[in-house]
């Protein structure tokens, strides 16, 4: 006999819930439109000249294999983020985005040194971008700030000064540093004078690791380069001592489901240790990392996590109030957040049958997403 088929809940159901996206890149999140658009403007030479060519091209959605071959995707963003305009733009138009599914708070991570080819001072990058994300808060309500990144395949320097920048900008819309770029054969602790840098001045860290690389990589971030926070941290299963200071410690693992399937990091989405963790206690958060290079949303993201993964709806709106928990905020205002977005969760029942009831949909849960 076929086994009875338990109901779930619909994506739009998900989107109505208030969220964070505490891992997301500019370079990776810039509408497909746009890209198009400023490309023309700015006489820049893209691999396609219409959106589904290059939708085609950068293989946005696509197992691409590996974390270097995802990453080839930013050679296409990063040739028309070259200006304020395209910055501010760009910043204003992600935030509008995530606030359409109801992100309440974001933190948006990019390294400057990236977009300075046109002639764009580093700090003029850092205050387009900020203003992008005040005008949409603005215009929103969703509040956002930025992490600056070192990048690991470039020099040590170069993330030095990227940690000048970061400690330059405190208090003034930067929140936190982090290392991004090709894990594998670069490792964290080259960077150690950034870190330090930022430290000494009681800057937020979290570091991509243990997506192209084992455990180690996660045990240098934390106790060589102070990691606050861990980005993807797939393979951090591979050392259980390790997955227990890491959870005893209550050091938030950033989850991006979709972009480790991309990435090669795990086999399939029934595959990804988030539920794992989620079950040991370990504070883990769901995060979109590229919106437009894993074509996705955070709604999407907990939605496959309910469906792929087996997470209940109740595991949902946890990961929910972990994500604003673990956020590059002041004590207080975290507290804030967290009695206000409590209580909007409380008010979603747990019990399926008793959601869908509350809260009728015009889509199935088991639609195909667009």
């Amino acid at each position: 006999m076929p086994t009875e088929r338990k109901e779930t809940v619909p994506l739009e159901i998900i989107e109505k819930l208030p969220k964070t996206d505490l891992h997301v890149h500019l370079d990776g999140s810039a509408r497909l439109a746009t890209i198009l658009e400023l490309g023309q403007r700015y006489k820049v030479d893209l691999p396609a000249h219409d959106l589904e060519g290059l939708r085609k091209a950068m293989h946005l959605g696509e197992n691409v294999g590996s974390l270097v071959e995802y990453l080839k995707a930013f050679d296409v963003t990063l040739r028309v983020m070259q200006t304020a305009e395209a910055l501010r733009r760009i910043a204003y138009e992600l935030a509008e985005d995530a606030a359409h599914e109801n992100v309440r708070y974001m933190e948006v991570r990019y390294s400057p040194m990236l977009h300075t080819r046109r002639g764009l001072r580093l700090t003029n990058v850092v205050e387009a971008v900020l203003e992008g994300l005040r005008a949409a808060q603005d215009a929103c309500g969703i509040e956002s700030n930025v992490i600056l990144c070192g990048i690991r395949n470039v020099s040590p320097e170069s993330s030095l000064e990227m940690a000048q920048l970061a400690v330059a900008y405190k208090g003034r819309g930067v929140v936190g540093f982090d290392l991004a770029g090709a894990e594998y054969d670069h490792p964290a602790k080259h960077h150690k004078a950034a870190f330090q840098l930022v430290r000494d001045n009681n800057i937020n860290v979290t570091i991509h690791a243990g997506e192209a690389y084992g455990p180690e990589s996660i045990a240098q971030a934390i106790h060589v380069c102070g990691a606050h926070r861990i980005g993807h941290g797939c393979r951090l299963r591979e050392n259980g001592d390790m997955l227990h200071y890491v959870n005893d410690h209550r050091i938030p693992i950033e989850c991006c489901p979709s972009s480790n399937l991309q990435t090669n990091a795990v086999r399939d989405l029934a595959s990804h240790p988030l539920k794992l963790y989620k079950d040991l206690g370990l504070r883990v958060t769901v995060n979109t990392d590229n919106r437009l290079v894993t074509d996705t949303t955070v709604s999407k993201e907990l939605w496959l996590c309910h469906t792929q993964l087996g997470l209940t709806f109740a595991d949902l709106k946890q990961i929910i109030v972990s994500g604003f928990k673990s956020a590059f905020l002041p004590f207080h205002v975290k507290q804030q957040y967290l009695r206000k977005v409590s209580d909007e969760l409380a008010a979603f029942p747990d019990d399926v049958a008793e959601l869908l009831s509350a809260y009728p949909t015009t889509k199935r849960a088991d639609a195909t997403l667009a």
